[in-house]
């Protein structure tokens, strides 16, 4: 009886030893195994054998993330796994103080990725809390170097600059630092209301600015138009004058050679080369005046003809001879008394001269 108890331990115990020999691993996941307390090999994704009690795998520090009733909670503890993918870490609001003395809340994340399970497990003790100190005295030198202003306009400054030297820091560890981001920037109760109203003040600035420039273009683009309509007016009308002085000219030209063509068929007509069309023209005219005198607007005026000069000039002759010299003041523009014709003239006797008492 002994001995068949003897043969079924055995067979138990080879069973649990072919069982601990085989383990498996996920995939995005490994193990580090110790052979005998030293580092023998790094297993794959898959089945893979190991000696039971011989190889042990390396347990590590890490860091869990649950949320139970709607609150994140962090948990460390160890695992013999190691996940290979990209981890995120949300670390707690911390206070930096910026290069202007103004104490501020910054809660940052980072994205990092173990590339080396070998040394990620013998370079560094604690990696999750490694990496989270890190990130916190990182991130105090950065922002300390740093005002107010410019780590509220240049988060990117500061992601570029955490990643940088988180991922020289980590090298050493096994882990590639992707990406680092500032989640909120909370500065104190009384710098956020001076920035407000230092915004509001920058917005009324602008806001004035952009007015007082709309006008001045308004302005601008106001005159330029009354310019261009002033010059548009000056070149029509400029256009115009030199359009009606041409029609004009040319209706002048074209009377003028009217004109001629009539006087050339009147010339022909009374005899050609040697007849006088002026004389003709003139008759014309003459007679043409003679028709106009009777309107109404000339009933004032007495039109004498043009044979009556000659009859008024003799009138005027007669009146000179019968009032004779001395009648009325001489005229001065007159260059000398005219003489009466010889058959007008009468002797005038001679008057003695007074004699003195007398």
């Amino acid at each position: 009886m002994s001995v068949f108890l003897l043969v079924v331990a055995l067979v138990v115990f080879a069973v649990v030893m072919v069982a601990m020999g085989f383990t498996v691993v996920q995939q995005a996941e490994t193990m580090v195994i110790e052979r005998l307390g030293r580092y023998h090999r790094t297993l794959d994704s898959g089945i893979n054998v190991i000696i039971p009690l011989i190889d042990q795998p390396r347990r590590i520090h890490w860091r869990f993330t649950t949320e139970i009733n709607g609150q994140i909670i962090h948990r460390k503890s160890t695992s013999s796994k190691i996940d290979l993918r990209e981890q995120l870490y949300d670390f707690p609001r911390q206070n930096v103080i910026t290069r202007d003395n103004v104490a501020t809340e910054i809660n940052a994340m980072i994205y990092f990725q173990i590339t080396d399970p070998r040394r990620a497990v013998y370079e560094i003790a604690d990696l999750p809390g490694a990496i989270e100190k890190l990130t916190q005295t990182s991130l105090r030198n950065v922002v300390g170097e740093m005002d107010l202003d410019e780590l509220l306009s240049s988060r990117d400054k500061v992601n570029t600059a955490l990643r940088q030297i988180l991922d020289t820091a980590s090298d050493k560890w096994g882990v590639k630092v992707n990406r680092v981001e500032i989640q909120d920037i909370n500065p104190p109760p009384e710098i956020r209301h001076a920035m407000e109203k230092q915004m509001r003040a920058e917005r009324d600035k602008r806001a004035a600015v952009l007015t007082a420039e709309a006008a001045k273009q308004s302005a601008i683009l106001e005159a330029e138009g009354m310019r261009e309509a002033q010059i548009a007016r000056a070149t029509g009308e400029q256009k115009a004058r030199i359009m009606a002085a041409e029609a004009e000219a040319q209706a002048r030209v074209r009377v003028a050679q009217a004109e001629a063509e009539a006087i050339r068929l009147i010339s022909d007509s009374l005899g050609g080369p040697a007849a006088n069309p002026a004389a003709y023209l003139i008759g014309v005219r003459y007679v043409d005046a003679l028709k106009s005198m009777g309107d109404g607007s000339a009933e004032k005026i007495v039109y004498l003809p043009y044979e009556a000069a000659g009859l008024m000039a003799s009138v005027g002759g007669l009146r000179e001879l019968i009032a004779g010299p001395g009648a009325g003041a001489p005229d001065p523009r007159a260059a000398a008394p005219r003489a009466a014709p010889p058959h007008l003239r009468v002797p005038i006797a001679a008057v003695p001269e007074p004699k003195p008492g007398s």
